[in-house]
Parts: C-alpha cells; structure tokens; sequence
C-alpha cells in the first residue's frame, strides 16, 4: 500500500500480461505483413518482389506500433481509469531519464533499420534495370532519335536529345532501346525496328531497354504490376531497365497531373512469350500506319461540338500515327 492508499501491482504478473501482449501485437502485424501483399496488383516484374517485401515489413512494422499503442491506451481506459470523483493527480513520473532514454533508442533504431533495408532495396532495384537521365542540348529541329537501326522521324515538333551519341545496350538478352513519348493525352511506343504502337508489347523474361521522352509537359511512366513509375521530364532523354517476369496484360498509366484529360492517358502493356512477341513484331512491321484510338480527342471533339462551353483547357496533341493502336475494349489484370 502507499501513502495514498491505493495497491500497487506486483511485478510479476505485470511482465507476464506485458509478454503475452507483446506475443499476441507481434502475431497480428505479422499477419498483417502477410495480408499487405494480396493489396498490391500482380508481381509481373523481376523488381516487384523486392518492393513488395519492404512494402510489407513497413506494414508489420507500423502495425506493431498501431495495436501496441492502442492496446496501451483502451487497457488504461478500462482498467486503470482514475474513481468518480478522485481528483488527485496522477503520479509524478518526469525526469525519468531511464524511460527517455527508452523511448528514443528505440524510435531511432526502427527508423535506421528501415532506411538501411531502404537503401539495400534500391541498390538491388539499381542492379536489376536503374534509370539514367542523360544530359541535353539544344533541340533537334528535324524532331528525330537515334535508334539501334537508325534514326525514325517523330511527331511534329521539336525532341531534345542528348549530348554526344546515346549510349548503346551491350547486354546481347535485352530488347531495345523502345522509345517511350508521352504527349497530351497518348501514348507512343517505337520498337528498334521502326514500329510504332500505342499499347506497349513485351517479351516475358527478357530485358528490356526504354528511353524516355516527354514532348510537352511531365507525364509519369506508371505500370502497378511492374512497380514502376518513372517521370518523363521535358528536355530530358531517360534511360531504363527492367526485366517482365509474368505474361499477361497489365495498365500503363499517367501518374502525373498533365492536363485536363490526363486521366484518359492509360494503354496496355502486353507480356508474352518470345515467339508471341516476334510473330506480333512481325505483323506490325506490315500494317499501315493509322491514327490511334485516342480517348481525350473523342472528349475534346465532343465538347467543340457543345460549344466548347466550360473552363479552358489545352487541346489534346493530334493522335500519334502507328502500326498497332490501343483497342480500347480488351481488358487488363492490374
């Protein structure tokens, strides 16, 4: 008894209830850990795992702390709450150093040992297919690119391009370099051997090498099932690597805000087998170039043909010309 009169508990059975809720706080953040991973879409690339991984230790980590605090505070507010009327004041505990000391040690730990698995994860990504943004110069009028089998003309308008000659693939496995253009409101996909489409193809279990190029404002290069986003960076050209590792069809979208209709800014991105993806590349290579399906034009005609009423906004970029376009009707896993 105290001075006050009130019991104090006994140590022991404090710390035996004390392990038996840190057993069962441990045992639902790890199953929260385990449940984050079926939150996120389909791992169709080789970096996915890697992602999802720190992904989920930040949700047993930051679960572990959720419950343990909530615990804490609905056990106080059941069991240890003050008597009606008792307006004493609670006991003094300040200049506990023991239990400062405690409480930052601990926090700061977490919190290194998160950014050091961090930065390992990243490494690892890096080594798997990282990104390069190449320095540029002054615009190139002609709006061409120099590809693996030459240069291809472009849509209207000027491209920068890099300093210097851009740097070749030297891995005989990768596919490449695909030229990536991103444009108010479409998508552009130009395949080393001159095809152009507006939904992307991929070989399954190949390298693939992309070069970025915004030809007006920011867009983002946002594919779920692959855990990427890239921003496109105007002025910039932006080498990356990443290697598909599920067939399927997965969405590529538009992460960035570009503009009125940057929500109709989405394609497809087909992984398929090798002899799939040559017999498509082939066909291609026949067709004739055509406008593609183009979302934010049917938006944008519809609205000059109601008056163009409402607030200003930018007219979309013509179509893009390609073998291949988006049908707008297939459906896409994630």
């Amino acid at each position: 008894m105290t001075s006050t009169g009130r019991r104090q508990p006994s140590v022991g059975p404090s710390l035996v209830l004390v392990a038996i809720g840190l057993g069962l706080d441990a045992l639902v953040s790890w199953t929260m850990a385990q449940q984050s991973y079926r939150w996120l879409p389909v791992q169709a690339s080789t970096a996915a795992p890697y992602v999802d991984n720190l992904f989920a230790l930040e949700t047993g980590i930051g679960s572990f702390i959720l419950v343990g605090c909530t615990a804490v505070i609905a056990w106080t507010l059941l069991f240890n709450r003050a008597p009606k009327y008792d307006l004493d004041d609670g006991d003094p505990i300040e200049g506990n150093i023991r239990l400062e000391i405690i409480w930052t040690v601990i926090p700061l730990v977490v919190v290194l040992a998160i950014a050091w698995h961090t930065i390992g994860v990243n490494h690892t990504l890096a080594t798997l297919g990282g990104k390069q943004r190449l320095a540029t110069a002054a615009p190139l009028e002609s709006a061409s690119l120099p590809l693996a089998t030459g240069s291809l003309p472009l849509a209207t308008g000027s491209l920068p391009v890099a300093t210097g000659s851009l740097p070749s693939t030297t891995d005989s496995t990768e596919i490449g370099p695909i030229q990536v253009i991103g444009r108010q409101w479409s998508w552009e996909f130009i395949y080393p051997n001159g095809v152009r489409s507006s939904e992307l193809h991929l070989p399954v279990d190949r390298p693939i090498y992309f070069r970025l190029i915004s030809m007006d404002v920011l867009h983002g290069f946002y594919i779920p099932a692959f855990r990427l986003k890239q921003d496109l960076i105007p002025g910039s050209v932006i080498d990356y690597r990443l290697t598909p590792s599920r067939q399927g069809r997965y969405r590529l979208r538009d992460s960035m805000f570009s503009g009125g209709y940057f929500a109709t800014n989405q394609t497809d991105v087909v992984v398929e087998s090798e002899a799939d993806f040559a017999a498509w590349l082939a066909a291609a290579e026949q067709a004739p170039l055509r406008p593609s399906f183009n979302a934010a034009n049917e938006i944008w005609q519809q609205r000059l043909a109601e008056g163009n009423r409402g607030w200003a906004t930018v007219p979309p970029a013509p179509p893009p010309e390609v073998n291949v376009s988006l049908d707008p009707q297939n459906t896409h896993e994630a």
